[in-house]
C-alpha cells in the first residue's frame, strides 16, 4: 500500500506530496543521477530541458533494472545549479512525462552553486519502495 497525502494545516504543495506513507518491504535508494547517457557522455551540455529529461530517464532505468518503476518513488531530492523560476517550470513540465500528478513523491528542491562537472545543471537522487 502507498498513500500520498497533504495533511490539513500545511500549504497545498505544487508538484510534490507532503507525505508518502507506505508499508512496502523493499527500499531502493538511487544515487544522484545526472545527465549522462549510457556511455558516460553528458547529454544537453547547453540545454537544461534535455538534461532534466535525461536525468528522469536515468532514474527510470535504474528503477526498472531493480523491478520497480517511477510509480514506486516515495522521495526525490533535486539539486539545480543556479536555480531560477524558469528552471523550476521546466522541471515540472518534464516531470509530467515520467510521474503522475496523482502520485507525486515527497520532494525537496535545492539550488546549488555547482555540481560535479561544470556542464551539469541538475542532479536528482531518489528513493523508491516496492513489495
Amino acid at each position: 500500500m502507498k498513500d500520498h497525502n497533504n495533511p490539513p494545516g500545511l500549504a497545498t504543495p505544487a508538484g510534490f506530496s507532503h507525505v508518502v506513507r507506505t508499508n512496502r518491504k523493499t527500499t531502493l535508494v538511487v544515487a544522484g543521477q545526472v545527465a549522462y547517457d549510457a556511455q558516460g557522455q553528458i547529454v544537453g551540455a547547453e540545454d537544461f530541458e534535455q538534461q532534466v529529461r535525461q536525468v528522469y530517464s536515468n532514474i527510470r532505468t535504474a528503477l526498472r533494472q531493480n523491478a520497480a518503476d517511477m510509480v514506486d518513488l516515495v522521495k526525490t531530492t533535486i539539486f539545480v545549479r543556479d536555480l531560477t523560476p524558469e528552471k523550476i517550470a521546466v522541471i515540472r513540465a518534464v516531470r509530467k512525462e515520467f510521474l503522475s500528478d496523482e502520485a507525486l513523491p515527497a520532494s525537496t528542491l535545492v539550488g546549488v552553486q555547482a555540481l560535479a562537472k561544470p556542464q551539469l545543471m541538475l542532479e536528482i537522487e531518489a528513493v523508491a519502495m516496492v513489495d
